[in-house]
Formats: C-alpha cells, structure tokens, sequence
C-alpha cells in the first residue's frame, strides 16, 4: 500500500509539510525525553506568539509543533534555541528511556544516563533507514526496548542489547545480542551492530527487515558473538 499526503506543501528548512499548503510541523530535540524549565518556557512563548495551533507530544518522547506558517519557521527555531530532532530523515531519530534507577523504585540501571550517552554518540549518524533505540532501566522494559531497532534492558547484572525490533504496521520482537554488559561494552556493541547494519542493509531496509532477511545468525557472526546467549553465558 502506499500513502501519499493531500497537498502536498513546498518544502522548509527544519520543517515536515502537512496536510495543506501552509502548514508546518517541527520536532525539537529532546534527549531521552527530558527537558528542562527553560525549554518548557521556550515552547509556551512560541505556540503563544506564532499561534501554533498544536503541541504534540510524540511517542519519541518529544513534542511536536503542528501547524506553523512557512514563514513563521525560521523564527520559532530562533527563539527556541532547540537541536532538531530527526523526524523524516534516515539515521538515529530518538532515544527514549524511562527514569530508571535515578527515580524509578523497580529501576536497576541507569537509563537516562545511558540514554544521554547514546544520543551523543550517535546522532547524526547516516544510516540507510531511521533507527529507534529504547532504554529500559529494568525488565519491566518500559523504554519499549524489544520493539526498537536498538534495545537495552537494564539488569541486575547488567544491559543487555537487542537489535532488529519494530512496533509499526509489521511489528517484530528483537532478538537478544549480549546480557550482562557494563554501559561502555553496551555502547561499544551498539556501535558495532549500527555499523554492520549501515555497511550491509538495502537503503530505506529497516533493521527488523534486515533480520529478517539475513537472519539474526548472519548478524552474530559479523560480529563474532556466540550464536547463542545461553553458549555466551557457558563461555563466561
């Protein structure tokens, strides 16, 4: 099936066209979904002075701003003094956590910390389709982490990485690469699966499709894992 959008608008710098010819939204960048006073004050005095009909908050954990003229554009992101988040673009779009062990009772890793470090690692990065990553500070996995592109869970233990999960229209589970790892082996690993995937996928290839297609076996032994987490566990 393909879907089309209805009048269609021209394109803006920083800006997604909608429905409509004048019409824009922008997501800024929030890492890990937390945002302070002052951006929060930033926000209210836009949608105030441009009228901006809708703010959105997104399942990225970020807040789209809907219905902004063309011209009105440039000047939202001035006074926002906000990085844009990906939103069409391919590469990473978002990292979303839950509090984790800095607020959660249930939490036993990190996640906004790890969360953080994620998005400064990697965005930006080009990769051949956008790539969602979750955190989760425990299994409880309320950072969505088995159905992203990248996952960790926080363990008692430590993070375990999940690669190839999606949540849209053909949702998949991710498979397990690695428990047990501290946060600068979780990122070295991350690091090491995106680049596998950016060097191997078809553009516009999501990793769940990739999986799918190579299998999570081929994806293992590129990256010398052991074709199993329970033989990784026997060799430790």
């Amino acid at each position: 099936m393909t879907i089309t959008r209805k009048n269609p608008a021209p394109k803006v710098k920083g800006a997604i066209a909608q429905r409509g010819t004048d019409s824009y939204a922008i997501v800024p960048r929030l890492p890990s979904g937390v945002i302070t006073a002052d951006q929060l004050e930033a926000l209210a005095k836009a949608i105030r002075q441009y009228d901006i009909p809708i703010a959105k908050l997104t399942s990225g954990q970020r807040i789209a701003l809907v219905g902004i003229k063309a011209d009105d554009v440039p000047a939202v992101w001035a006074g926002l003094g906000m990085g844009e988040g990906r939103a069409v673009k391919h590469g990473v779009h978002y990292v979303q956590a839950c509090p984790g062990n800095a607020a959660c009772g249930y939490g036993q890793q990190d996640s906004l910390g790890l969360g953080a470090r994620l998005e400064e690692m990697f965005n930006g990065l080009d990769l051949p389709a956008k790539v969602k990553v979750g955190v989760s500070g425990c299994p409880m996995c309320c950072g969505e982490s088995y159905v992203r592109d990248i996952g960790l869970v926080g363990r008692k233990n430590g993070w375990t990485v999940v690669f190839g999960g999606n949540a849209g229209g053909r949702p998949r589970v991710g498979d397990e690469l690695a428990a047990g790892l501290d946060a600068d082996a979780a990122l070295a690993l991350v690091g090491r699966v995106l680049a596998h995937y950016r060097d191997n996928a078809r553009k516009c290839q999501r990793t769940a499709r990739f999986v799918e297609a190579r299998g999570i076996a081929s994806v293992r032994a590129a990256l010398d894992l052991p074709e199993t987490l329970a033989e990784a566990a026997a060799q430790d």
